[in-house]
């Protein structure tokens, strides 16, 4: 009786259907009565009583249906798990399970938190969730829990098992958990849990199913292939890197694009259930993700690219929110779907959801840092490859970081799911009932949760005005300057760390100081006759009698210039032109300077000729500002010469890239000098 007096309360949309079903009775039993008490009726008063008694019998018909339906949705409520605010418990779990598991067939393709997302959204609407995750080595080293247990790399499988879960915090504990007793230190349970399944049930693919069951997670997790992959990838240079985690720093150190992605072997079969589950979905979600590491690897698996295509589910890419550094560098809206069309084949993509939504600037300017920018939307150019685009707000800020918003691509997704449904008039299923009460709820929700957003964003704004205010003077004259000095204490941290790295793969003495050699007092620092063997590479900070004697001071045995005394480089004449510097063919006039100022010293140097032909292609942003520096060694460089040089790069750039060419012939001396040596090595 509690359970049904609960129906009344204002939150179980209730009390509306009950009062028309108490209309509707009374209505028809106040026309039944008229005609059995009456003994004679004119035309008129027959219509009325006709008229109210079906009045009376619509109302109890509409009442009746529309009660059915609310105890189906509200039993279906409230004994769901995934209801976080839910009162009550309903003892019988039959109506949740026959609506849930008649849900929409869903398969999710990816890896990493782009496809958690998208997982977390989809299991408030069905059971029938199939994710589909990359295993792969990404040329990374493998943990001490994985080598002690022989184990695949399963990272991707355990979060998206925890994005599946009822609990999620409690299940991310519990897959994460690092024992630090002696014998199992450094154990990972979460591999330890899914080897010992491996080893009960003997199949991997089988392994997961029941991990997924006594789990109770919703819906199954499938590895894409069982077979150990490497992604690599081919930069336009040419470049092949055999290594995931490389891909970013070869891609910005080569400052060339990614050509393609493969994976090796090439020929791996995918695993069992994958190709089936693909072939009964409704949808089949792409993305989103890292797109070259985590997306387009899962489409080369053999088969899964044919098996999309065939399928006859709603194909639908989650497009990025921002651009990857060393991935995606620049790329607009059309340029990730043509990449996936090329290296998948069209028919992979019907739908792709982007995100219209407002971010705070802020937080974009904290990707900006990072080498990060918002993906351009050219709607236009990416409705040319044959995809129908799909407009929503679906990104938020989860603390210093933008993401996909779950709740709004599961509610996209949905929707399309129910507009299909109802084109096939199926308003009365049970699945399209379930589904368009939660669609309801849910855009409530995000209705809700963006009214706050914009709330808060307001009163951030007040913040930011009041803080501005209160800025001192000092601080907005040299605001861009103490940004610069904290950009430049970044860079020299990076490489400390860069430095601790090495001494931790066993290379010694090794020490990063970024000092102006034109400043450095080296015999107030300690320097003098310090070092084994002193060399200035390349550089000119060597172009004096003055600097030179410097690095010799620096030595107590060898030394050793490197300069080029041939160059054909068109640019470096043009900057030398810009700003007015007369060359002294590029380094031999130095080097000359530097035998006789040697010869006079008794020493004898020995001297080396190497050809090479040099190509670099920088950004034009860097080139410009690489060039300034270089110039500024040589001579003070005014604002009209810098201007000049901007000028100069971007008149050359293609696509925003300069191409440097350069044919050099190296010239290396190197000498022992004479001093006495108490330290011999």
């Amino acid at each position: 009786m509690k359970g049904f007096f609960r129906w009344f309360k204002s939150s179980t949309k209730m009390k509306r259907w009950i009062l028309l079903l108490v209309i509707g009775i009374v209505l028809a039993c106040y026309g039944m009565a008229r005609v059995l008490v009456a003994k004679t009726f004119d035309f008129k008063e027959i219509a009325v009583i006709i008229g109210i008694f079906v009045i009376g019998f619509v109302c109890v018909i509409l009442g009746i249906i529309h009660m059915q339906k609310r105890t189906l949705e509200l039993l279906v409520q409230e004994s769901d798990s995934r209801e976080l605010d839910k009162k009550a418990q309903v003892s019988s779990l039959i109506f949740n399970k026959k609506v849930y598991n008649q849900g929409p067939k869903i398969v999710a393709i990816g890896g990493g938190s782009g496809l958690n997302s998208v997982l977390r959204g989809l299991k408030n609407y069905t059971d029938n969730i199939t994710a589909i995750v990359t295993i792969s080595d990404y040329g990374e080293k493998r943990t001490d829990s994985r080598r002690e247990l022989d184990s695949l790399p399963l990272n991707d499988i355990k979060e998206s098992l925890v994005a599946l879960a009822e609990n999620e915090e409690d299940m991310e504990k519990l897959l994460n958990l690092q024992f630090k007793e002696q014998r199992l230190n450094s154990l990972n349970f979460g591999d330890i849990y899914l080897k010992a399944m491996k080893d009960v049930y003997g199949d991997f693919t089988q392994s997961i199913e029941k991990t997924n069951k006594i789990l109770h997670i919703t819906g199954k997790v499938l590895p894409v292939t069982l077979e150990p992959i490497t992604i690599c990838a081919e930069l336009e240079d040419g470049t092949v890197i055999e290594s995931k985690e490389k891909i970013p720093d070869m891609v910005n150190e080569k400052v060339s694009k990614i050509n393609r992605i493969y994976i090796n072997p090439t020929n791996c079969k995918p695993a069992p259930g994958v190709l089936e589950a693909i072939a009964e979905a409704d949808a089949i979600i792409i993305g989103p993700g890292s797109l070259y590491t985590n997306v387009i690897p899962n489409l080369l698996v053999k088969g899964v690219s044919k098996a999309i295509k065939e399928s006859k589910a709603f194909k639908i890419y989650v497009n990025n929110i921002m651009t990857e550094q060393g991935q995606t560098d620049n790329y607009t809206l059309s340029d990730h779907i043509k990449v996936i069309n090329e290296h998948a084949g069209k028919g992979v993509i019907d739908y792709c959801i982007y995100d219209s939504g407002e971010l705070t600037p802020e937080f974009i300017r904290k990707y900006n840092m990072r080498g990060q920018d918002l993906v351009e939307i050219d709607a236009q150019k990416a409705k040319s490859e044959g995809v129908n685009l799909m407009q929503r707000d679906i990104s938020y800020v989860n603390g210093e970081f933008i993401r996909h918003n779950p709740d709004a691509i599961a509610a996209s997704i949905i929707q399309l799911i129910c507009d299909d449904l109802k084109f096939k008039d199926m308003q009365n299923d049970a699945k399209y009932m379930l589904l368009n009460d939660r669609l309801k709820d849910a855009k409530k929700s995000l209705k809700n949760s963006k009214k706050k957003k914009q709330k808060e964003n307001k009163n951030n704004k007040g913040k930011n005005k009041q803080n501005k205010k209160d800025e001192s003077k000092f601080f907005k004259k040299y605001k861009d300057r103490i940004e610069s000095i904290q950009e430049s204490e970044k860079k020299l941290q990076e490489k400390e760390k860069k430095a601790v790295n090495n001494k931790k793969e066993n290379i010694k003495n090794v020490k990063f100081d970024c000092i102006s050699w034109q400043d450095l007092e080296t015999e107030k620092i300690g320097w003098n006759n310090k070092y084994n063997f002193v060399f200035a590479h390349m550089t000119p900070a060597i172009n004096s009698e003055a600097t030179l004697q410097k690095l010799r001071s620096v030595s107590k045995k060898w030394c050793a210039v490197t300069k080029s005394v041939y160059r054909k480089k068109e640019i470096a004449d043009k900057m030398n032109e810009i700003c007015g510097i007369t060359s002294n063919g590029y380094g031999e006039e130095e080097l000359l300077n530097l035998l006789r100022i040697l010869w006079k010293d008794g020493i004898k140097p020995e001297i080396y000729y190497e050809t090479e032909v040099w190509e670099n292609k920088l950004k034009t942003e860097k080139a410009t500002e690489s060039y300034i520096k270089r110039m500024s060694v040589k001579k003070q460089i005014s604002d009209e010469a810098k201007m000049g040089i901007q000028n100069y790069f971007n008149s050359i750039s293609k696509d925003g890239i300069v191409n440097e060419k350069t044919d050099v012939i190296i010239c290396t001396v190197y000498w022992k000098e004479n001093k006495e040596e108490k330290n011999e090595y």
